[in-house]
């Protein structure tokens, strides 16, 4: 009899252990923009609903949440910069990576735009019209993906921007918007955050539609073979919901102020 309750026992230790893996979150480092368009609050329910699995979110800037991957720090990346996610899995720490969605980047700023950008279709054009009226500008400042673009941006018009008019911040899209509506400044920021954020900032959006713009989202697991602590599995189940057409017909559908802030890019 002892011996029954004492495998009896060990099983429900056992069982009790297992469940408490297969609860562990799948741990996710993100961009500040991808929260603050509020997508994450309409995909990850859904994914949870299916596999059970709940996702911890981490919101940063794409340099950071790429840096949390190369230090094991998280399973799952979620970022918008090509060529640094590119090098990330050139260098073996990310692996399965997959563009999933797309939007563009904006200029914004004051209503009465100082340096007369409304009417220029060239982003180059415009760029190079608030550092010539050296107009306030606000930049995240931050490595962000938002902040690669920016950098590439005035580095193709051969601008380098400084002085007291670019103001570099260091936070995230949302607060950068809201610094910019204060100081009467332009600043760059993805569409998603824009459409989050324009009913609580006085800002018009002045600049956008220029190729250059364009904003692809990758989402990428972590290697485990450089992290074998890594949650590859649930990394994976991630990269392929995400991929699949109920998810994408999510993210097609995801709209404010009756517009769209993200188009699927795996969607038949």
């Amino acid at each position: 009899m002892l011996k029954k309750i004492r495998i009896v026992t060990a099983l429900l230790i056992l069982w009790s252990l297992t469940g408490l893996l297969h609860a562990a979150p799948l741990k996710m480092a993100t961009t500040t923009s991808t929260q603050n368009s509020g997508l994450l609050d309409l995909l990850l329910p859904a994914f949870q609903k299916q596999t059970g699995i709940e996702v911890q979110v981490i919101a940063v800037g794409t340099g950071k949440a790429l840096k949390m991957g190369r230090d094991g720090d998280v399973d799952v990346v979620m970022v918008h910069a090509v060529a640094a996610e590119e090098k990330f899995v050139a260098e073996g720490y990310g692996t399965d990576r997959v563009q999933f969605m797309y939007n563009d980047f904006v200029i914004v700023g004051p209503k009465s735009d100082p340096a007369g950008i409304k009417d220029e279709k060239s982003v180059t054009a415009a760029m190079t019209k608030i550092l010539e009226q050296q107009a306030k500008f606000v930049s995240r400042g931050d490595d962000s993906g938002t902040h690669k673009k920016e950098k590439t941006l005035w580095k193709a018009a051969n601008l380098t921007p400084a002085g007291s008019w670019y103001i570099e911040a260091g936070q995230g899209m949302g607060k950068v918007l809201q610094m910019a509506s204060e100081l009467d400044g332009y600043s760059m920021t993805d569409r998603g955050t824009w459409l989050a954020y324009k009913g609580k900032v006085d800002l018009a959006l002045l600049n956008a539609g220029d190729e250059k713009l364009s904003n692809p989202y990758g989402i990428i697991a972590v290697s485990k073979a450089k992290h074998p602590d890594t949650n590859y599995t649930a990394a994976k189940q991630m990269i392929d919901w995400i991929s699949s057409e109920p998810a994408q017909q999510l993210i097609k559908n995801y709209r404010l102020h009756g517009e769209p802030l993200f188009i699927p890019l795996l969607l038949k």
